[in-house]
């Protein structure tokens, strides 16, 4: 997950390959709470995880439901059987809809029933978002239920400690055309309290989001309540209701996740070598209503096929057809089909999707004014949203993306970078991607693909000990790019060099021989650098590389040709979507010389030294900071006068003297310059 300020997309050209969903979060946090409920324990597997089944665990452990991880990866939720061993609490459920909506039913009736009271709070948008006809339904019932701050949202008090008789003979009336969610609700908690009589719920008005009602309904079967439906207006709940165990149970991939990945497909041609794109974990016979998706792009000309579990997507008619769709029966996944218009032949409406606007933000409105930012024409309205794609290439324009802290703007957006004008796209606060879908931006840029020149890369060289490995793995951070240290990639070919018994002396790396093995095992190496940490051949390695000694042969074996040769491939392969900051010696005058930022960063012999002394001083390391000054002079010289690739600034490289400077300003000057080389450098 980027858990950073903004992420720059670079132009996208094609893609192909393979991603593997997440557990659906509708499903994901209905099985949570329905194996709470039951009697007997649950093995769920494949269970998405993500800020809103994260809420809804901790919410189920306060309540006093045992939790436990299995070793083949599922997690065994212990049902409470109805009960309520914990009487009380405050329970914050943040921006999850999927657990306020389904807790306020089921804690107001046992609360009622049990003589319980419990606080219901989170984040300033849920206190945003109308619970009032659910409130309305369960006062209906006998269950005490306060609004603490604003009459008809949260933040919710269910309960006053005393026990209260329920009213069970009367059809409860629910309205059911602002979101689906309340019905929901209401039919997960009422089997709680359906023992003697059976209890009926009624929907007034239009019920939106049938899908995922039908959700609903599917898994309650499956843990052993079947409710009898009336149409679409009455669901009666039969006497002697009792949840009980499946046993063990698997969440099916995200229908709604999807379909940003079917919309990939119909959008992007297939990358060579690729069939396009391929979805597993979610398939034409998936229970979620949003595996309609794939009817509505088809009819915008894309080519899909699948198989139970399987999606296959490739792009067909193209540019797509512009449609005038009821959205009523995929109200999330309709969001995607807001930006395939963007693709369009002419002007597609989007209509009956009212219920966009009291989720995570006002999504008609979101999706229309960033839409407009990229050079649409878009019409909204009360339940409609109308779209017009930018008429000519040259009328789109590079987007700075809002996202409202709402997962489903930020990956809808992210698409957009695929336009004609190949001009790139900023998803502001990617990491509200975490509410669903936390690896989205990993998993899109694993099966997308642009031509190398467009991937960035920033060059951050300079000498030993300027503090640059540090710098760019910040810089890396804070944009989200991938982190080359090449200087590691030189220190792991003289720890390889170690452990397979061949000597890193200067006066044997001048025989041919030794130099060819060094060549060889350069070539083999295994490397991946996972945050601050390096591994070789999957082991950690990190600090075997730090020594003073694994410095001083990373310092000599750089200087073999050879060894360089067979580590400019792999230094080359670094180069991956979304970008990379790359430091070392020689990265912007030897391997990537277009660059578009190049940093020399150096600092005084004298101050470098202080910092390293520091440094190992800090780790319990003997050190003397006159023999340190002196190795980085002698590595200074040796670096700078070597015939191959000597150390010095790139062409057109800005220096930067940190000795009076600490890190992070060190980190905020290259951002800032980074900044102003972007088109986004007036945001």
């Amino acid at each position: 997950m980027f858990d950073i300020p903004h992420l720059d997309i670079p132009p996208l050209t094609s893609a192909g390959g393979t991603v593997r969903l997440p557990g659906s979060k509708s499903i994901s946090n209905r099985v949570l709470l329905l194996a709470a409920l039951s009697v007997g324990h649950t093995d769920i597997t494949d269970l998405l995880d993500s800020d809103d089944t994260r809420v809804m665990l901790e919410a189920l452990a306060q309540l006093g439901c045992r939790i436990e991880p299995q070793a083949d990866g599922a997690l065994r939720v212990h049902g409470l059987g109805g009960q309520l061993p914990v009487p009380q609490g405050k329970l914050f459920l943040g921006n999850a809809g999927t657990a306020m909506r389904p807790l306020t039913a089921s804690l107001a009736l046992l609360a009622a029933r049990h003589g319980g009271s419990f606080e219901l709070s989170g984040v300033a948008r849920m206190h945003e978002r109308p619970i009032g006809d659910l409130v309305d339904a369960l006062r209906q019932l006998g269950c005490p239920v306060d609004c603490l701050l604003n009459e008809g949202f949260p933040p919710l008090r269910l309960g006053d400690r005393r026990v209260h008789a329920l009213q069970l003979d009367e059809a409860i009336k629910v309205r059911g055309d602002v979101s689906s969610q309340f019905l929901t609700a209401l039919l997960l908690a009422l089997p709680l309290v359906a023992q003697e009589q059976d209890v009926v719920i009624e929907v007034v008005g239009e019920l939106i989001s049938r899908p995922y009602i039908e959700i609903t309904l599917n898994l309650l079967e499956r843990f052993g309540v079947t409710v009898q439906r009336d149409g679409w207006q009455r669901f009666t709940i039969p006497r002697s209701s009792q949840y009980r165990s499946p046993g063990r149970i698997a969440v099916e991939g995200d229908a709604s996740s999807a379909s940003y990945f079917i919309a990939l497909g119909a959008i992007a041609p297939a990358t060579p070598g690729t069939e396009g794109i391929t979805i597993e974990g979610v398939g034409l016979s998936s229970i979620q209503g949003d595996i309609r998706f794939v009817e509505a792009a088809r009819l915008m000309g894309a080519r899909i096929t699948g198989e139970a579990n399987r999606l296959h997507i490739q792009r067909g008619a193209w540019p797509l057809k512009a449609i005038d769709l009821d959205c009523n029966h995929i109200p999330d996944a309709a969001m995607t089909l807001a930006v395939m218009a963007l693709y369009a032949d002419g002007t597609t409406t989007l209509r009956n999707i009212a219920s966009w606007r009291v989720k995570e933000t006002d999504r008609i409105a979101a999706m229309a004014k960033e839409g407009r930012k990229l050079g649409a024409v878009i019409e909204e309205g009360e339940d409609y949203i109308r779209i017009t794609p930018p008429a000519r290439v040259h009328d789109w324009r590079a987007a700075s993306i809002h996202t409202y802290d709402d997962h489903r703007v930020a990956m809808c957006f992210s698409l957009a970078a695929f336009n004609p004008a190949r001009q790139p796209v900023r998803i502001e606060d990617p990491k509200c991607v975490a509410k669903t879908f936390p690896d989205y931006f990993e998993c899109l840029f694993g099966v997308c693909a642009t031509p190398t020149p467009d991937i960035p890369v920033i060059c951050v060289d300079g000498p030993t000990a300027s503090g640059k490995g540090t710098l760019s793995a910040e810089v890396a951070a804070q944009l989200g790019y991938h982190l080359l240290d090449s200087g590691m990639l030189y220190r792991l070919v003289g720890l390889a060099a170690e452990r397979a018994g061949l000597s890193t002396a200067e006066q044997d790396l001048k025989e041919p021989a030794q130099a060819r093995r060094l060549g060889e095992l350069a070539a083999g190496l295994r490397v991946r650098f996972k945050g601050d940490r390096t591994l070789l051949d999957r082991l950690d390695v990190t600090d075997s590389l730090r020594t003073e000694a694994a410095g001083m042969a990373a310092s000599r074996v750089s200087a073999v040709p050879e060894v360089r040769q067979a580590l400019l491939a792999l230094q080359h392969g670094f180069r991956r979507l979304p970008g990379l900051v790359a430091d070392g010696r020689d990265m912007g005058t030897v391997i990537f010389p277009d660059a578009a930022l190049k940093v020399f960063l150096t600092a005084s012999a004298e101050q470098r030294a202080i910092r390293r002394h520091k440094q190992l001083i800090s780790k319990g390391i003997a050190a003397n900071i006159d023999n340190l000054l002196a190795d980085l002079k002698a590595r200074d010289l040796r670096d700078s006068s070597r015939i191959h690739s000597p150390l010095m600034p790139a062409e057109g490289a800005l220096q930067l003297d940190n000795s009076g400077m600490d890190i992070e300003q060190s980190v905020q000057q290259v951002l800032t310059w980074w900044q102003a080389k972007t088109v986004f450098s007036g945001n």
